[in-house]
């Protein structure tokens, strides 16, 4: 049972956390159902929602399943944490393995959603990045230090583009300070989504941190585009930790199957309010 959930004659709202390891934890996300609003409007509702994403389920007349993603200050293509939430209302009570297929509002991405027996997943495909020459002295600079990385940058994308920088270990990662207005600018100039800074903690275990904020408070405790970016480079599945530094502990698992990125994690709901 939905422990927050409130309906009106225009709507349904389910707000859940998702990728969290611990009870109560996670990355918000607020699913909404039975909306006919305008996008003007839609932005209004995700402005006042007091969480970090929203989607709108759309169900078209030909019975096709339409996501819509709204962060407060923008319309989205995709967000995958506010996917997997998606996913559990419209999997609930379906059996592990159910799967659902359906695509994003803005660009018409295809999305595979799917019920696993400990949470849930979502399948879409890699998308092209942008080919940057990527100078030796950028990471340093957007860093805001000097740093020497573990591997070459990279730009990947599985529906948002992410600079890809690997440190050496969890304590540079932790103690990362960056320039985020310069990530912010970088990143518009080249359509770049900001940076995934991450290190590899050894057997497919990794951890990572997102900057694409100007407000250092706003970093995100889960990313799931980037985790899926991240494996789509390596080539190999992996087990992203993620909000150490916000607190917020989560994991992000990401599979690869025939050509196609799999991000998922547990979905708990909230018994948080949204002012509404």
């Amino acid at each position: 049972m939905l422990v927050f959930s409130f309906s009106c004659s225009v709507m349904t709202t389910h707000l859940l956390l998702c990728f969290g390891l611990a009870s109560g934890g996670g990355n918000p996300a607020l699913v909404i159902e039975h909306n006919h609003d305008d996008e003007a409007r839609r932005q209004l509702i995700a402005q006042g929602s007091g969480v970090s994403a929203c989607v709108f389920i759309d169900r078209q007349a030909d019975g096709a399943i339409v996501l819509d993603y709204f962060y407060p200050h923008t319309r989205s293509p995709l967000c995958l944490h506010a996917t997997l939430a998606a996913s559990h209302v419209l999997l609930r009570g379906e059996p592990a393995a159910a799967t659902l297929a359906g695509r994003t509002a803005m660009h018409g991405q295809r999305l595979q959603l799917c019920r696993r027996e400990h949470g849930f997943f979502v399948a879409l495909a890699p998308q092209a990045a942008p080919a940057l020459t990527l100078e030796s002295y950028l990471p340093s600079e957007l860093l805001a230090e000097q740093i020497m990385l573990a591997s070459p940058p990279a730009i990947a994308s599985v529906g948002s583009p992410k600079l890809l920088l690997e440190v050496a270990d969890r304590t540079t990662l932790r103690a990362l300070r960056p320039n985020l207005e310069l990530i912010a600018d970088w990143g518009r100039l080249h359509g770049v989504n900001g940076c995934y800074v991450y290190c590899h903690l050894g057997d497919g275990q990794y951890e990572g941190r997102n900057f694409n904020h100007l407000d250092p408070a706003r970093e995100d405790c889960a990313t799931g585009v980037a985790a899926g970016a991240l494996a789509w480079h390596l080539q190999a599945p992996l087990s992203m930790h993620q909000g150490y530094v916000t607190q917020q502990p989560c994991r992000i698992e990401v599979q690869l199957e025939n050509g196609l990125v799999r991000v998922g994690g547990m979905v708990q709901t909230s018994t948080a309010i949204v002012p509404g």
